[in-house]
């Protein structure tokens, strides 16, 4: 009887323990030899990129969460709501009505533990900027700041969010779309896939929440890489005597995104790179022009997103005499010409380019004549230029702001391919890519700035057509440069950009970066990032002529007025005469002493200084995104009580199989 009695008690237990702990398959198993096979078999790691921490001198921007794990919840629409603390995936052509949402709406905030970003196609409809409507307007030298250049700007990333958010790729996007849907259809099951954020991004020390108190508490590091100008021709030391008026052609080489990694900037800036590069390629062919009447100087600035680092440092170093601008005065500085947005002027069959001109002195209108004469002289390619409207407030958001903003009679121009608004519907943003620029607007670009620096830098020689004629620029240059500069295939592992340097990476990133170097102006930085690095060296290469001894070098050159072009490769370099020096980009309120970062005070003199944000990066480690699948909190419980249950049964039947021998015993 008591035998009886416990058999169907154990094949109870035998039933729960199997539906509630099923076994696993022996296939599976047999995959599963390790430790990591087990974890590789759990987590899913997602290829994405980050939303990180930066700070500036009032605060902070940008999420800073140690850890958080949430299930994943798809957001279909503006009006969803949240039940619960969820990582929720967005489709990119939401992200901005969302955004703007949660920073209005405290109860769906407190919901968020994080954000994912589909990498979505581009929607021909779709017009999505998270810059403001009037970027960096604190260093506008005007006073009407309510005009929108950028008329999609939203501002979003600007805002401080406390929960991390990554944008997807490709395939990160489908794989995080079946696990919503997964989610979705077993809304009451015991299983739910949950996103974990690990260590998105933070500051290492208590209190440090502001780039003064992180940089004196050594957790951050101010944004800056280096900026690169040379001079076409090289120009002497021994000559200073006869120094000639410097007309100065500007571009700039970062970009700002709301996802770090991401900051390609294809139109806004790299399109004006592209084409200052071009124009230097084509302007070195010609012989004769150490025999005109103005110094070309070009200069392509670093950290210009993020408040004109690159150029207002620039300036700094010309008014302290720095050794990393030794050659050129700014006084010696006659006009600048910046090369803007260049990359989407076709829209009518034929580029068409508006000239932004900086006041209405008369050298600023030479400036707009000498690139409507270059129009002209380009024939058949039908390269118009037009004064841009005089109902602008002043030039758009650009460097020359900068030069303005140290000398407002500075006669200045930025060449755009807009006229009041940009043309480019992705400033700023990770949708401003390859496909977002026109390689025959920038080859256009190239040869008007090409010939225009041509005309003005003879003064008041007579024009000679035939050489004019000859300046051409290479398309096929242009189209490889688009290839180096913005995509990953073949990205910096192309030929020019490996003919002079061993990038660390092959995929381009135009984020500025963080300063590691020394701030000592010097010629040879001890870290320099690719960009700048290919940048320098393509543009000493270009303005050159070769040195008496053009021997191998792998470092510096011996005579002086030479350097090495080349000097990473293999074989080695070449040294040639060129006047190309780097020039440090980071704050001018900032101070290295006692190796350690200080922020000055406002400098009086400075009317920019007060606008400066003092723009820094917080120190992080790993940032991971990883996806995988738990049992709900319900199941737990469940579990739990049938755990109670079976060790109360167990109980039991001890409790009566133990009366039950010893009444047999007491019988025996």
């Amino acid at each position: 009887m008591g035998g009886g009695s416990t058999a169907p008690l154990l094949a109870a237990f035998a039933c729960v323990f199997l539906a509630v702990f099923p076994p696993v398959a022996s296939g599976d198993a047999a995959t599963l030899e390790s430790v990591p096979d087990l974890v590789k078999a759990m987590y899913i790691n997602v290829e994405s990129f980050p939303c990180v921490r930066l700070l500036n001198h009032s605060g902070q921007v940008d999420p800073g969460h140690d850890k958080v794990i949430a299930p994943i919840v798809r957001f279909g629409n503006r009006n969803d709501q949240l039940v619960q603390l969820s990582a929720v995936l967005l489709p990119l052509n939401q992200m901005t009505d969302f955004f703007l949402r949660v920073s209005n709406d405290p109860e769906l905030y407190r919901k968020i533990a994080g954000v994912l970003v589909e990498a979505n196609g581009v929607d021909n409809m779709l017009e999505f900027s998270p810059d403001r409507k009037f970027p960096q307007q604190a260093f506008a030298p005007y006073s009407n700041l309510s005009h929108h250049w950028n008329p999609t700007g939203s501002g979003i990333m600007w805002n401080k969010y406390d929960f991390p958010v990554f944008l997807l790729s490709e395939e990160s996007t489908q794989t995080l779309q079946n696990l919503a849907d997964k989610n979705e259809k077993s809304a009451n099951g015991y299983l739910a896939n949950v996103a974990e954020f690990d260590l998105v991004m933070q500051t290492t020390k208590a209190g440090t929440h502001d780039s003064e108190s992180c940089l004196r508490e050594q957790s951050c590091l101010p944004l800056g890489g280096q900026s690169v100008w040379t001079s076409l021709p090289p120009i002497s030391n021994s000559s200073t005597k006869h120094q000639k008026p410097i007309i100065m052609v500007t571009a700039s080489q970062d970009s700002a995104s709301f996802f770090r990694d991401r900051s390609l900037g294809a139109d806004s800036p790299i399109s004006g790179l592209i084409a200052l590069l071009t124009a230097v390629d084509a302007l070195s062919h010609l012989h004769d022009i150490s025999n005109l009447k103005k110094q070309l100087v070009f200069a392509v600035f670093n950290g210009e997103a993020w408040g004109y680092l690159g150029s207002r440092k620039f300036l700094q170093e010309l008014d302290q005499g720095a050794d990393s601008v030794n050659g050129i005065s700014s006084l010696l500085i006659d006009q600048v010409l910046e090369i803007g947005s260049v990359g989407k002027a076709i829209s009518q069959g034929y580029p068409l380019f508006y000239a932004h001109a900086a006041g209405n002195s008369s050298i600023s209108m030479k400036m707009v004549d000498a690139l409507q004469s270059a129009s002209e002289s380009l024939g058949s390619d039908n390269v118009k230029v037009k004064p841009a409207a005089s109902s602008n407030p002043g030039v758009p958001p650009s460097s020359l702001m900068s030069f303005l903003g140290k000398n407002s009679s500075t006669p200045g121009l930025v060449l755009e391919d807009f006229d009041s608004q940009f043309s480019n519907r992705f400033y700023h943003s990770t949708l401003d890519g390859p496909a977002n620029v026109n390689s025959s607007s920038i080859a256009a670009a190239a040869a008007l700035i090409a010939r225009s620096l041509y005309i003005l830098a003879s003064a008041d020689l007579p024009i000679d057509l035939i050489t004019l004629n000859t300046i051409k620029v290479n398309v096929s240059l242009v189209e490889e440069l688009i290839g180096c500069l913005l995509k990953c295939d073949p990205g910096l592992s192309c030929g020019i950009v490996k003919s002079f340097i061993s990038p660390s990476n092959s995929c381009p990133s135009h984020y500025v970066g963080v300063f590691q170097d020394l701030p000592a102006g010097t010629q040879f930085p001890s870290y320099a990032d690719d960009i700048s690095q290919f940048i320098w060296n393509f543009l000493a290469d270009r303005t050159s002529s070769l040195a008496g001894n053009s021997s191998s070098c792998t470092g510096q050159c011996h005579d002086e007025g030479e350097i090495c072009v080349g000097a990473e490769v293999e074989g080695g370099g070449r040294c040639v005469v060129s006047t190309t020096r780097y020039v440090p980009a980071y704050s001018t309120r900032l101070k290295f002493e006692d190796n350690v970062w200080h922020v000055l005070p406002v400098n009086s003199s400075d009317p920019f200084s007060a606008a400066d944000p003092v723009w820094t990066e917080s120190f992080w480690n790993t940032i991971g995104l990883r996806v995988y699948a738990v049992q709900a909190t319900s199941y737990d419980w469940l579990v739990l009580l049938i755990g109670i249950i079976i060790t109360a049964a167990s109980y039991f039947a001890v409790i009566v199989g133990r009366s039950y021998i010893s009444k047999i015993i007491k019988r025996d």
